[in-house]
């Protein structure tokens, strides 16, 4: 069988094809990754070619194709259900905490951008960021955890979309509670997430409207 193509957008920028990108990795499904420069001449035609949405990321599973980064872990999870919690309770709540990325937070996604290259560094924020920080906060807060530190005991789909935010809090210099800079220490430190980081940081292409 061919292995699913995830096709993604920088990895110094690219927060939503961060996510699924370690979700697959945990699931411990096979893919081949195709990385799409962003900001580049022919990279809105490149992606229109992949998918109605032209955006990253894109998944390509035989016939499949899916455009959506919280569809794509969901595909994913079809297959290693251990993605999500086990306990249905916990996993409704597991996908409340999701949803809530997946959709919300604008202000700070406009004033704390992903960038693996900035410089570590505080900056202003608006009122509505903080608003986010604070709601984001309160919603790990109020997350079971458990002994492994993840925000549902063992890694889930959750931790793949919050690690962009841990990225922020660290390159913005945010001043966290103890327990969420534990949590995102825990990670930032995760192996997969170095390999990305890693290869983030090698990044020589730039794209100018990011």
């Amino acid at each position: 069988m061919t292995k699913p193509v995830l096709h993604i957008g920088n990895k110094r920028l690219s927060s939503w094809s961060l996510r699924p990108w370690l979700a697959l990795r945990k699931a411990g499904i096979e893919f081949t990754e195709n990385l799409i420069p962003l900001d580049q001449p022919d990279t809105r035609e490149t992606l229109k070619a992949l998918s109605p949405a032209g955006t990253v990321p894109v998944l390509q599973a035989g016939a499949l194709t899916l455009w959506d980064s919280l569809a794509i872990c969901e595909w994913a999870a079809e297959q290693a259900p251990s993605l999500w919690p086990s306990d249905p309770s916990l996993r409704a709540h597991a996908r409340a905490v999701t949803a809530s990325m997946h959709s919300g937070f604008g202000g700070l996604r406009r004033d704390l951008s992903m960038d693996l290259q900035r410089s570590v560094g505080g900056t202003d924020v608006s009122v509505q960021a903080w608003q986010d920080i604070e709601t984001i906060l309160a919603m790990w807060a109020a997350c079971p955890r458990g002994g492994d530190g993840f925000l549902f005991g063992q890694w889930s789909i959750a931790d793949a979309f919050y690690t962009p935010v841990a990225t922020r809090f660290r390159t913005y210099a945010i001043d966290l509670p103890d327990a969420a800079q534990a949590y995102v220490d825990l990670l930032l430190s995760d192996t997969d997430y170095r390999a990305w980081e890693t290869a983030g940081l090698a990044e020589t292409f730039d794209a100018p409207f990011h």
